[in-house]
């Protein structure tokens, strides 16, 4: 085997630390092709649907990406921006944001980028820029608040599957989750208060998940106790009953048995029990996406008003909000706290030096 190599590189190149964040992707136009692209991807994906392959590939090929693809361009042209989507959007301006703290802090020393799971920019991509930087030292932060093997222990694996193919390993420290971290908390009861400021208090306040098969929770998968950890902790900074809150699960996918209770038939059946009025977080979406926007912004209200209720309101995902940015950066800089990259330079110039190169 022959392992990938730095292009240009020299002994004299100054070290520097990494930070990569990444998200989960998203496709590179709103139209079937570029859907389809994505899907294949992402589906294929067997962290993601953990079923055996020759099934699955006939399902994926033969009826998925036959049909999908057409929905999904539909979906997303409804919420697509100059810019890109959203997802983009939210995670390059976060990007932006955290590397500006970086620099603040910690002048040159530290590169910071942004990568997607899936499409682009891909991890492989990204990862080989910061190399080439001279990144010998690299944080990794997904942005996913709880931990999942679908999502951040996909993230883990195409990270360490690039590695195996390069000749020089960094240090590496991998945030898996921060479901209970308390400035997250903080920030997303926050986020609450300040809408609450604005538009008062609902009936309810639904706490949505992206939704998991529930046979990964019987498996071992500690999503669900930390989305339920997460709902609690945000419900007890704001002072709520039990009666006042409830934690729910979206976005399923298929005929088997997910997470419940599901947000769509929850928002159904809610008027029915005299709730008429609903506001609506995802805290597990870092950034705005489709899911967020179309799914729960417009899809799941109509749910909820064509069953009799009388309000709606969606409370934005933290995106980059300064106080989101703190609280990741703050993240960051834990696991920055004991490395340093000066005295490593400083011998490396002088090994270079004597051995002339």
């Amino acid at each position: 085997m022959k392992y990938q190599s730095q292009t240009a590189f020299t002994h004299k190149q100054a070290d520097k630390i990494g930070v990569l964040i990444t998200n989960l992707g998203t496709p590179d136009a709103p139209t079937p092709k570029a859907l389809k692209r994505y899907l294949k991807e992402f589906l294929w994906d067997p962290r993601v649907v953990e079923v055996p392959r020759p099934i699955w590939w006939m399902v994926l090929n033969l009826i998925i990406l036959n049909i999908r693809p057409r929905r999904s361009a539909e979906a997303y042209s409804t919420v697509w921006t100059d810019e890109g989507s959203p997802l983009m959007v939210h995670t390059k301006a976060q990007a932006k944001a955290i590397r500006a703290r970086c620099e603040q802090v910690y002048g040159n020393d530290v590169v910071v980028e942004f990568a997607m799971r899936y499409g682009n920019p891909s991890i492989s991509s990204v990862l080989d820029k910061m190399l080439n930087a001279g990144v010998r030292k690299l944080v990794v932060l997904p942005l996913y608040p709880h931990y999942c093997a679908s999502t951040t222990g996909s993230t883990f694996d195409a990270i360490s599957h690039d590695f195996t193919q390069r000749r020089w390993i960094p240090d590496m420290r991998f945030v898996s989750h921060y479901h209970d971290n308390s400035e997250y908390i903080d920030v997303l009861a926050a986020k609450v208060k300040k809408h609450w400021e604005a538009h008062g208090k609902a009936d309810k306040l639904i706490l949505s998940y992206h939704g998991i098969p529930k046979r990964y929770l019987i498996n071992g998968d500690p999503y669900h106790c930390e989305c339920h950890k997460t709902s609690r902790l945000v419900a007890e900074k704001l002072e709520l009953g039990r009666d006042e809150y409830m934690t729910t699960f979206q976005s399923r996918f298929g005929r088997e048995e997910w997470l419940k209770p599901y947000t769509d038939e929850t928002l159904k059946s809610l008027p029915g029990q005299g709730v008429k009025s609903v506001q609506i977080m995802c805290p597990g979406f870092s950034a705005d996406c489709l899911e967020t926007i179309e799914e729960i912004g417009e899809e799941n209200r109509d749910y909820f008003m064509e069953s009799g209720g009388e309000r709606f309101e969606y409370i934005e995902a933290l995106n980059s909000d300064p106080a989101h940015i703190d609280m990741l950066f703050n993240i960051i800089a834990t696991n920055l706290s004991d490395w340093t990259v000066q005295s490593d330079n400083t011998l490396r110039d002088k090994l270079a030096s004597d051995l002339g190169a």
